[in-house]
């Protein structure tokens, strides 16, 4: 009999809110606005020595430090080929499609990413936990997966395996 074991971290912690706006095509974008993110953490792999994947506690503890640096900030994608971003020192200014919004540079996060969807936001945060994972625990895996509900019925999945 073949057997897998995962777990999956979960709960009312694991929130944070922050505004954002998608830029969809050239001439096309969403008002800014927010979300409360719910995220959930889900990890594939054997048992190790003590017969667990990974303790809760360590994974939950990654996890919650992702996420308070992501709370209460505007996430803008630094990646986005159609925004320009320019930022100074106490200000950050976006310009698209003939808008401009100023932002106060402290509220701001530039995030590596093309967008913030909540589908490239998932895989950011997976990416912060595996990098986490690598270099403090050294924890076998064989898949994570990240989720992010932006409301509820409306969540991202993002499914990421070492390589």
């Amino acid at each position: 009999m073949a057997t897998s074991f995962g777990v999956r971290i979960a709960g009312d912690d694991l929130v944070f809110c922050a505004a954002h706006f998608l830029a969809i095509a050239p001439d096309q974008y969403e008002p800014l606005h927010g979300h409360n993110y719910r995220v959930t953490a889900e990890l594939f792999g054997p048992l190790g020595d003590h017969q667990y994947v990974i303790d809760f506690a360590v994974i939950r503890q990654m996890l919650l430090g992702i996420l308070r640096q992501l709370d209460h900030r505007i996430l803008l994608p630094s990646d986005h080929p159609g925004l320009v971003i320019c930022r100074a020192e106490e200000e950050v200014e976006v310009g698209f499609a003939g808008r401009r919004w100023v932002f106060p540079a402290d509220d701001c996060l530039m995030l590596p990413l093309a967008d913030t969807t909540a589908e490239l936001l998932a895989r950011y945060i997976g990416c912060r936990l595996i990098e986490q994972l690598a270099s403090h625990c050294q924890v076998a895996f064989s898949r994570l997966q990240v989720s992010v509900e932006e409301r509820p019925g409306q969540t991202a999945l993002c499914q990421l395996e070492p390589s």
